[in-house]
């Protein structure tokens, strides 16, 4: 596989400082796929020894803590193939269209998936998923004053999945109990009752 050059990854907006001790010496690619791309990293660290990481590189995503006026909270309960399973989570989707502003992706992932259209959206707080392997951000807001649309469902995981409210107590005790277990559900549940 061909050498890749190393894309900076640094974004102190998105809580990443320039390390003075670490450099990325390569990257080489070792997959492609339709979603995700896996490079093996070559770093130097403060030692001057090289050691490799697998990382996965992944368009980013936004989600959606959708709040009614009696401050609950919509969820979905879909089915996830990696944990072969279904979990609760707010709406979320990745970026797919290029270019596409974050807002954008989220308003449309909110019609879709959960059949709402926000009069208020805001960025709400970003996240990356899992930092250790990924470099997968997603940007959650926040969506007030909601309106009831026509949800536009795809694929068999949507297909299947359920629409719940729950209020912010109710989510912050299904956290504490491990029934929401999804990183950005429980980032966007306790930035959303750090607001209310």
């Amino acid at each position: 596989m061909a050498e890749a050059k190393p894309a900076p990854m640094h974004s102190e907006a998105r809580g990443v400082f320039s390390s003075e001790t670490f450099s990325v010496a390569s990257d080489t690619e070792r997959y492609k796929g339709n979603v995700v791309g896996i490079t093996e990293r070559l770093i130097s660290d403060p030692d001057g020894n090289y050691y490799s990481r697998d990382v996965v590189f992944h368009p980013g995503a936004v989600a959606i803590a959708a709040v009614t006026d009696q401050d609950e909270i919509y969820l979905v309960r879909q089915y996830r193939a990696p944990v072969d399973g279904c979990i609760w989570e707010i709406p979320a989707g990745k970026k797919d269209v290029a270019g596409e502003p974050d807002e954008v992706t989220a308003r449309r992932e909110l019609e879709e998936e959960a059949g709402l259209k926000a009069g208020v959206f805001e960025p709400l707080i970003g996240v990356y998923q899992s930092a250790g392997f990924s470099d997968e951000f997603c940007q959650i807001f926040l969506a007030r004053d909601l309106q009831t649309v026509p949800q536009q469902l795809e694929g068999p995981e949507e297909l299947d999945m359920e629409l719940a409210r729950f209020s912010v107590s109710r989510c912050l005790d299904m956290i504490e109990r491990s029934e929401i277990t999804d990183a950005k559900t429980v980032a966007a549940i306790y930035a959303v009752s750090q607001r209310l």
